[in-house]
């Protein structure tokens, strides 16, 4: 546990009640029946109900899992787009206290069907657009008692060879609009999400009833997110239950948009699906918002985004995209940062009023840090010596979390013992704290690059890089070096108008104010894609491994 429990006076509450999901849909349709969910179909037309009608849905679903045998404790797969669908099936399989796995298309097949396995699923709903994917394992899960395709079209006309075979509209068409909803202990998981670790297996995190209720709470006090506001949810639900955003929807009376399907070489549907549904709260990562900026760019006309707030995490949004988004379009970006294993949401940056006298350049700065831990959470930063680090912003050290919505141990897996300490997650990732309280994420512990005996921040070379006017994106790792230990290395993608006209002289003397000469990368490799995990996220495994003997034959003068 970590911490001294002292029991006190006894309570007069009714601490008995129990935080369950459903109660926030509830809430909603209760309170906000007429307030519309509106979800972006494939072929980019919209589907709009309110949520009176998403909740009639939802108990329709109830029982229909009860009639497949969907019993409490039992993982049930979902593998979907941002849906109105995939949202109903967050809540009716919570509802019933099963537990919803969120599957990720983007793994490899070896994964998904470890994650199948492990967690011990018995029912798969899988949408039809991705049934190829569900194929390819099917025959890999033994614990898997049918598949329900979410359709629109007739079972019979879906071609695919998994069975038993069931149609999520059909399954709904039989049943009633009401459901006796009950009470599930708090503590039982709601949902289940498997890290895209870059090191061996997926390791399982269950979040709790009472764990997601209290982190929606968080988001919304954090993102001042209100029943005035509309929430675009284009963060995949499928990983992280899309950072639970879209929950904080129904909990507060907000109205809800679900992106549907994209890429990111398609992702100038959102931007044409901001101008026309006016979110004021989205959130997403970095790799999500390039191509939606360089989208805005072609706009003849520039889109106004005023009054729209948007949550950047997954990697340190890099300050000339954030300065480019607010100069054309009016759109704020509030960084925050968190983890599979923290729900995900541990910092959001603000600025504190006490500090709004600083210039703006200084207000623009600050924004590249993650920000301020939120209500309820609890953060050090230790260094090797296990002490926690002065508050100076910049003493480095390695970030440990606990709080009622970070997870305190894996599922079934014995690298618990390794990644959790006193209560406390062990994050892996490397930073300091100003004496503001603001967090600033130097790197992956893993990643920082150690030349010389020094430290290098790859963070801060790929976003110094990011910000000249003719790179599209940038990532650096170090390399082994025979001298050195490692020396960085930059893979750069350049814009199109700059494709063989850009030179790595030109990037040197661009960052070179900002970095003593040691820092600067020995390499930069322009290159047409830097390859990517499962969540967009730069894979520098991926790339230490092709890039790995670039020094090799280097002649150390020894």
């Amino acid at each position: 546990m970590g911490f001294q429990l002292i029991s006190g006076f006894p309570a007069t509450t009714g601490d008995d009640y129990q935080l369950n999901t459903i109660s926030v849909l509830r809430h909603a349709s209760s309170v906000y029946p007429e307030v519309e969910v509106a979800s972006r179909r494939e072929d980019g037309s919209i589907f709009r109900y309110s949520y009176q009608e998403a909740y009639e849905r939802v108990c329709k679903l109830a029982n229909a899992l009860e009639r497949l045998g969907v019993k409490p404790g039992d993982r049930v797969g979902v593998m979907d787009w941002n849906t109105y669908r995939h949202f109903e099936l967050y809540m009716a399989i919570s509802g019933i206290g099963a537990v919803i796995l969120q599957m990720n298309p983007r793994l490899g097949h070896e994964d998904i069907a470890y994650v199948v396995g492990h967690s011990e699923t018995r029912f798969i709903f899988v949408t039809d657009s991705l049934l190829p994917v569900i194929e390819a394992i099917a025959n890999k899960v033994n614990t898997v008692e049918g598949f329900i395709v979410i359709t629109d079209k007739d079972l019979g006309a879906v071609g695919t060879t998994l069975s038993p075979l069931s149609s999520y509209e059909e399954l709904l068409s039989v049943e009633p609009p009401d459901y006796p909803w009950r009470m599930i202990d708090e503590k039982s998981a709601y949902s289940a999400c498997y890290t895209s670790g870059t090191t061996g297996k997926s390791k399982g995190v269950y979040y709790s009833h009472r764990s997601i209720y209290l982190h929606t709470t968080a988001v919304a006090l954090s993102f001042s997110i209100s029943a005035s506001d509309v929430l675009l949810q284009m963060v995949p639900m499928f990983h992280a239950q899309g950072w639970g955003f879209w929950l904080a929807a129904p909990m507060t009376g907000a109205k809800l948009v679900f992106s549907g399907r994209y890429t990111l070489d398609t992702t100038g549907g959102l931007v044409d699906l901001i101008v026309s549904e006016k979110p004021t709260v989205t959130a997403g990562a970095p790799a999500l918002f390039m191509p939606m900026l360089h989208y805005i760019r072609t706009m003849p006309q520039k889109p106004d985004f005023s009054g729209l707030r948007i949550a950047s995490g997954a990697t340190e949004p890099p300050l000339a995209m954030m300065r480019e988004f607010w100069e054309l379009c009016r759109a704020e970006f509030i960084h925050a940062y968190g983890a599979t294993e923290t729900s995900p949401v541990v910092t959001v940056n603000h600025l504190k009023p006490s500090l709004r006298g600083w210039s703006k350049e200084q207000q623009w700065e600050n924004q590249k840090k993650q920000g301020l831990p939120v209500a309820g959470v609890e953060m050090k930063i230790v260094g090797a010596d296990g002490k926690e680090t002065v508050r100076d912003g910049q003493t480095v050290g390695e970030l440990l979390i606990r709080g009622p919505w970070i997870a305190s141990s894996y599922y079934n897996d014995p690298r618990t013992a390794d990644c959790f300490r006193d209560g406390y997650w062990i994050s892996g990732d490397a930073g300091t704290v100003d004496r503001h309280g603001y967090v600033k994420i130097t790197d992956r512990v893993k990643d920082m690059i150690k030349s010389g005996g020094e430290w290098i921040s790859s963070i801060d070379l790929e976003n110094a890089i990011m910000a000249h006017p003719g790179v599209l994106e940038a990532s650096v790792v170090g390399l082994p070096h025979p001298k050195w230990q490692e020396r960085p290395v930059a893979l750069v993608v350049p814009k199109a108008e700059t494709k063989d006209k850009i030179t790595k002289a030109d990037i040197l003397e661009f960052i070179r104010p900002g970095f003593a000469k040691w820092q600067l990368p020995d390499e930069i490799l322009f290159v047409d894609s830097i390859p990517k995990t499962s969540v967009g996220k730069f894979s520098k495994k991926t790339m230490r491994e092709q890039y790995a003997d670039l020094f090799k034959s280097i002649d150390t003068g020894a």
